[in-house]
Order: C-alpha cells, then sequence, then structure tokens
C-alpha cells in the first residue's frame, strides 16, 4: 500500500491513542506558529538582518562540529560502548548547563523586566518551557523514527526505510539545539549567544561521533554514517532561522522563546539521551561525563558571558 495515501488513516489512528500528546502538539505549534507569524514581518523587513548572521552562523558551527565529530568515523571502525556513553553523558551534561545558564537565567531576567514582576517573569519562562515540552513530546510521539537500541517509535514506522528513521530520529536532537541558538540572538546580545553556541557546538562533535558509530554499527557503509550524521547538522542553521523568527516580534516572545528552548533541551537530554547512556551497565561513566560537561559548560558561561 502507498504510504503517501495510507499516512494519514495511520495518522489519525495514532493521535486517537495518544490523546494528550495530541492536544500538547496541538497546543505547542499554535503558540509556536502565532509567534513566528508576528515575528515573521520584522525578519522579512530587515529590522533583524543583523541577529540573522549571528544566528546562521551559530547554526552553520553547530553544523561544523557535528560534521567535525563524524569525521573520525573514518578511522575507527567501532566505538567502545563505555566510550560512547560517556561522550553522550558529556554532551547531555553541556546541554543541561546551556540549559540553566544561557536559557533560563537570562530569560528570567528578561521575563522580569518586561513585565515588572519577578513572579510573572517566572511564569513567562515557564509557560515557555511548557510549550517546548509539549512540541518534543508530540514530535516524539507522531515522528516515525529509529534509536539505536530502544527500537522505532511513531506511525507507520515499517514502511519507512531504516535510514530515514535514523534521520529523523537525529533530527529529533538537532532541531531544538539550532532553535536554542536563534533564540539566543533573537535580541542582538552576543553575551547570551556566544556561550550557549559554543557549548552546543562544542557537544555536537562527540555526538557526531556517536551517531556516525552507532549507524555503523548496525550496518551502514563509513560514507553513508559519516554523510548522514553531517547531514542531519544541516537542522541546527534551519532551527536556528525558526528560533530567531518566533522570538523576534512581541517583546514577550524573547523570555517565552528562551524557555521554549530550554525545555525542549531538558526533554531530549531526559527522554532520549540520559536512558540511552544507562542502558549497557555504564551509568557511572555517563554520570561523570555528565557532570564534567556541566560544570565545563558553567565554566564557559562563566568566562565567555
Amino acid at each position: 500500500m502507498n504510504l503517501p495515501l495510507f499516512f494519514p488513516q495511520s495518522l489519525r489512528q495514532h493521535m486517537a491513542q495518544h490523546p494528550y500528546a495530541t492536544v500538547g502538539l496541538a497546543i505547542s505549534c499554535f503558540a509556536i506558529l502565532g509567534l513566528f507569524a508576528v515575528g515573521l514581518y520584522d525578519v522579512l523587513t530587515g529590522l533583524h538582518s543583523e541577529t540573522m548572521r549571528y544566528a546562521l552562523w551559530g547554526g552553520f558551527a553547530g553544523f561544523a562540529m557535528t560534521t567535525a565529530g563524524a569525521i573520525p568515523g573514518f578511522f575507527l571502525k567501532r566505538l567502545p560502548r563505555k566510550i560512547e556513553d560517556g561522550l553522550l553523558g558529556l554532551a547531555a551534561g553541556m546541554m543541561l548547563a546551556a540549559s540553566s545558564f544561557s536559557l533560563i537565567l537570562p530569560g528570567l531576567k528578561a521575563g522580569d523586566a518586561i513585565t515588572g514582576s519577578t513572579l510573572l517573569g517566572a511564569v513567562t519562562v515557564v509557560i515557555g518551557m511548557a510549550l517546548g515540552v509539549m512540541l518534543m513530546l508530540g514530535m516524539d510521539e507522531f515522528t516515525p523514527h529509529e534509536h539505536t537500541h530502544t527500537g522505532t517509535f511513531g506511525p507507520e514506522v515499517r514502511r519507512l526505510n531504516r535510514i530515514w528513521l535514523f534521520v529523523l530520529a537525529i533530527a529529533l536532537h538537532n532541531l531544538p539545539e539550532g532553535m536554542a541558538i536563534g533564540v539566543s540572538f533573537a535580541q542582538g546580545d552576543l553575551q547570551v549567544g556566544i556561550p550557549l553556541t559554543s557549548a552546543i557546538a562544542m557537544q555536537d562533535i562527540p555526538e557526531g561521533l556517536a551517531v556516525a558509530m552507532a549507524l555503523r554499527s548496525v550496518g551502514y557503509s563509513t560514507i553513508k554514517s559519516i554523510s548522514i550524521a553531517s547531514i542531519t547538522g544541516l537542522l541546527e542553521p534551519l532551527g536556528s532561522i525558526i528560533g530567531l523568527t518566533l522570538s523576534s516580534g512581541l517583546a514577550i516572545a524573547y523570555p517565552i522563546g528562551l524557555g521554549l528552548a530550554a525545555g525542549a533541551m531538558i526533554f531530549v537530554v531526559s527522554n532520549e539521551v540520559i536512558p540511552e547512556t544507562h542502558r549497557n551497565g555504564n551509568q557511572r561513566v555517563a554520570t561523570i561525563g555528565l557532570v564534567f560537561g556541566f560544570a565545563l559548560m558553567m565554566t564557559l558561561d562563566t568566562v565567555l558571558g
């Protein structure tokens, strides 16, 4: 049966089986589209040309580091699972620290300044975090994808080529990272954007290597594994444009956007990365990597911010 014809029926069945994820995804998408539409006018009229350059450079830095991380796959046939889990733990720690110091804290500061209330400022960021979590929960539920050690997820995964399932799984990681970069540059504040971009770019190196090695371990050729890992990094400049645009309209959109990016990244770390690193008995190595990554990013944020 043809996938394009059958997929809508399968999607409706999936929606009926997962009503809460469906409602959450709908709410987050409507909110994001509304913010995006308001910000799109300012971007198209050139009011944010400089911040657009910052966001694109940041997104392409993530792409470049993902590619750089995948390149050792030419020389390595297999990465020991303990090392892979440690590297992913390092990336998780950096993402958590970036969410805290480069997204949530600036969001709280901006929310306080805009609303004139510490409480309302915090509520604004929390609303953004909730939107980010609902977005990623819905995407995780409704995007057909496959993780190396946990199997397939989403509707009609059997009708898609396995290579596309891997690509979509990686997309769920890279898109919110790109959005975070774009949001961080929305106000042209380099003290917010540079530390966050540096953290995401650095953690893309071990992530790119882990992705390339995971693809090789399930039978893909060296060239194909490295190419897939590299190409998926292009989702970061795409995400950076989305993040910048949705945060560039209404003033209140900035702290909401920062919270949204933080919520999305925290969801990915907790729902995907940490469980993956703890699945093979390497939780101590992964935890040490996470703490080291968190400390490294905290230091970077202090020095660069």
